[in-house]
């Protein structure tokens, strides 16, 4: 876990986003959390490898996260994977939520952090890839690693 000049703390980040999606622009979001969760986050038990954000009556939800039961909890217990509220200006959400219903987007969980002690995660409008445009990408860094590889022999 890292900590930055600027104070932030990174907690998680999803490698496979990039390769699965094509990121359009991202954002910042709070979270609403428990204290147990919150303990979770800071040893670094996190998973977010199917997660996303669903839209419901107006409001964020984050889904699919899975934070780790803290082991000194005792019985006041987190759900591991239940929906955990975004903290974001009701424009983003609006904005978000008319962008993911018109064009087929999607909204997902990049990487999370602590900022100036708060947990963020910072999500991604994104649109899925096709299984021909990753296969693509795979062929064309394999030609630049083999013309670099090449090039080095030379040297």
């Amino acid at each position: 876990m890292s900590q930055g000049k600027s104070g932030i703390k990174i907690i998680a980040v999803n490698r496979k986003v990039r390769h699965y999606f094509e990121i359009m622009e991202t954002m910042e979001a709070g979270m609403a959390l428990t204290g147990s969760e919150v303990k979770s986050l800071r040893a670094g038990k996190v998973s977010f490898k199917e997660g996303y954000v669903r839209f419901d009556r107006g409001e964020a939800y984050l889904v699919d996260v899975h934070i780790a039961p803290y082991e000194n909890a005792g019985y006041a217990q987190h759900d591991p994977v239940r929906p955990r509220r975004l903290l974001m200006h009701k424009s983003e959400i609006k904005r978000l939520m008319g962008k993911v219903e018109q064009k087929g987007l999607t909204v997902i969980p990049t990487r999370m952090y602590f900022k100036q002690g708060r947990a963020k995660v910072e999500i991604a409008l994104a649109r899925g890839l096709r299984l021909h445009d990753r296969r693509e990408t795979l062929k064309r860094r394999a030609v630049e690693r083999d013309t670099a590889r090449e090039m080095a022999k030379y040297k």
